[in-house]
């Protein structure tokens, strides 16, 4: 009976093939359908991964390839030049600049004058920085230092320096007092306005750790606030320095009788185009110049950040 019983139950309906069975005779449990394969891409190699991270970003940086733009230019002003499309008494050219800034460089002048604006330039900068970074902390670590500084800030940031100059003249004279003050209030600004919105921008999040933490004042100024700032305050020191030359130019044919500015001035009174480019030469070198020290002192400063500029 009990086999009668086993027979029924494990009859199998017609048409249906049967499970298969071990060798002592017991059946196995029903095989699954095995998962589908993902379907093959072949395998991706690093070299690949970064071959399509070049196709997006800017691409691999070339030393000095910087060089390439202002050598193109004065390629191109020789070129003009030798070629007779350009008037010599209007834009002299290459080869005569050069010679012409020979000639200064052997009499002295050329020295002179250049050391004497960088001074100025310098100290007008140096002043602009600590200036605007002091204010910058003041206004973005309190409240209250925000409405009382950001304000008069915002406000002289629409009011160009220059613009100002007249004011100045009346209150510090024509003497080196109010030309560094032109350069360090037009320095200050700029410093200001960029640390201060990296300032304001910081996690919030950071700070509230920072406070779980317990961290005093100083630990949090060190950890926090110097990490957090440093990308705005290169930008507002790159833009500074462009600013002190600029600043430059202006205050050094007021009632000069040294610096650049005053060679320049002196030599449009006698119509000497090549001393005037000798000049604008002068200041787009040490411009250029002094922005690749600014970003060759962010980047080691910032080494931990992975951007585009590399």
């Amino acid at each position: 009976m009990t086999d009668a019983l086993t027979d029924v139950r494990t009859r199998v309906p017609a048409g249906v093939p049967a499970p298969p069975r071990e060798q002592d005779g017991t059946r196995t449990p029903a095989a699954r359908k095995p998962a589908a394969a993902p379907p093959a891409t072949g395998p991706v190699s690093r070299s690949g991964i970064q071959r399509r991270r070049r196709r997006l970003g800017p691409g691999r940086s070339v030393p000095f390839g910087r060089l390439l733009g202002p050598a193109l230019v004065i390629a191109l002003w020789w070129v003009a030049s030798a070629a007779g499309y350009l008037d010599p008494r209007i834009l002299s050219g290459p080869g005569t600049v050069v010679s012409t800034a020979v000639e200064l460089i052997a009499d002295g002048r050329l020295q002179g004058n250049v050391l004497v604006s960088l001074q100025r330039a310098g100290l007008g900068l140096l002043l602009g920085v600590a200036s605007g970074v002091l204010l910058a902390v003041i206004a973005g670590l309190s409240r209250t230092g925000e409405y009382l500084v950001d304000g008069p800030l915002q406000i002289k940031r629409a009011i160009p320096s220059l613009a100002m100059l007249p004011l100045l003249i009346l209150w510090l004279g024509i003497g080196e007092q109010m030309k560094i003050t032109v350069i360090a209030l037009g320095v200050a600004v700029i410093v200001y306005i960029n640390t201060y919105a990296s300032l304001t921008s910081i996690d919030s999040r950071h700070v509230e750790l920072a406070e779980v933490l317990e961290l005093g004042r100083w630990q949090f100024l060190r950890k926090v606030v110097l990490p957090g700032s440093l990308p705005g305050f290169f930008v507002g020191l790159r833009l500074g320095v462009t600013s002190s030359w600029l600043g430059l130019i202006v205050v050094e044919q007021v009632n000069a009788t040294s610096g650049i500015g005053y060679m320049m001035f002196q030599a449009q009174q006698y119509a000497q185009s090549d001393v005037i480019i000798v000049g604008l030469v002068a200041y787009g070198t040490f411009g250029f110049a002094s922005d690749a020290l600014v970003r060759a002192i962010e980047r080691r400063a910032l080494s931990w950040r992975r951007t585009l500029a590399g």
